[in-house]
């Protein structure tokens, strides 16, 4: 086994969504173990309100294992597990749809320092627009994919898993 991967979903979405099932089902073909938290019901509140109830339970799933995972997320998922990496060690963190903040949550989105970056982003992003994720990628100089492609990025589901491989591969080096 190659390590722990996490795959945390999107508000309005659940463990079974396209991106982290594919993501998680490619990731295992390759040697990975994973594990997609259920934050439907902490997306209750609303969204500034899921964002401290999502980071309690991703940080939770982080401690039960013996190693630092990577972290995978789409959109609020993203946003959690950028902050998660800031409390506790991880491998990686591979972001796709990242808000730069959720409106109301006294935290903008960062990411620790010297952990391995991949942000995914769709141009025609308008639920999360891609001038704040830009923006945060100049200011810490990550790598950044940006695809003709809207907040789901389901026309570039074949590229992300393909970019996927080649995080982990890096991961594995």
């Amino acid at each position: 086994m190659r390590g722990q991967i996490i795959l945390s979903h999107g508000s309005d979405s659940g463990p079974d969504a396209t991106k982290v099932s594919v993501l998680a089902a490619f990731a295992e073909s390759l040697g990975w173990k994973t594990q997609r938290p259920d934050y439907r019901s902490d997306d209750l509140p609303g969204y500034a309100g899921s964002v401290d109830p999502r980071i309690q339970r991703l940080l939770a799933a982080i401690d039960t294992l013996d190693a630092p995972p990577v972290l995978v997320g789409s959109s609020m998922g993203s946003f959690v597990s950028g902050l998660a990496s800031l409390q506790r060690p991880v491998a990686g963190l591979f972001l796709l749809a990242t808000p730069s903040e959720i409106p109301g949550y006294r935290q903008a989105f960062d990411v620790a320092e010297g952990v391995p970056t991949l942000l995914y982003h769709g141009w025609r992003d308008d639920i999360c627009p891609p001038a704040g994720v830009l923006a945060f990628a100049g200011r810490r100089r990550l790598p950044l994919v940006v695809v003709d492609d809207d907040h789901r990025l389901s026309d570039s589901v074949d590229r992300i898993v393909e970019q996927f491989g080649l995080f982990l591969a890096g991961l594995s080096a």
